[in-house]
C-alpha cells in the first residue's frame, strides 16, 4: 500500500479533506502546507516518512512497526 492510499484511508476515516489536512497541519507545524503541495507529493510518492508520521500524528494515530512471526 502506498502514502498516499494511507494517507486517503486517514482522512476517510477522520472524514477529512485534504484541503483540511493541509490547513491542519500548517497550523501545527514548521512550514505551510497547500492543497495543490500535498496533492502533487501524494500522487508522486514523494512524501517521506517523517511528513506521513506528522500527518499520522496531528490526525490522532501512531505508526506502529511490529515484527512478522516466523513460522
Amino acid at each position: 500500500m502506498t502514502a498516499k492510499e494511507y494517507v486517503k484511508i486517514l482522512l476517510a476515516k477522520e472524514c477529512l479533506t485534504l484541503k483540511e489536512l493541509a490547513k491542519i497541519a500548517t497550523e501545527q507545524g514548521k512550514r505551510k502546507y497547500t492543497l495543490d503541495g500535498l496533492s502533487h507529493k501524494l500522487g508522486r510518492g514523494t512524501l517521506d516518512f517523517e511528513e506521513f508520521e506528522f500527518f499520522a500524528k496531528i490526525l490522532g494515530y501512531e505508526i506502529i512497526l511490529k515484527k512478522i512471526s516466523e513460522e
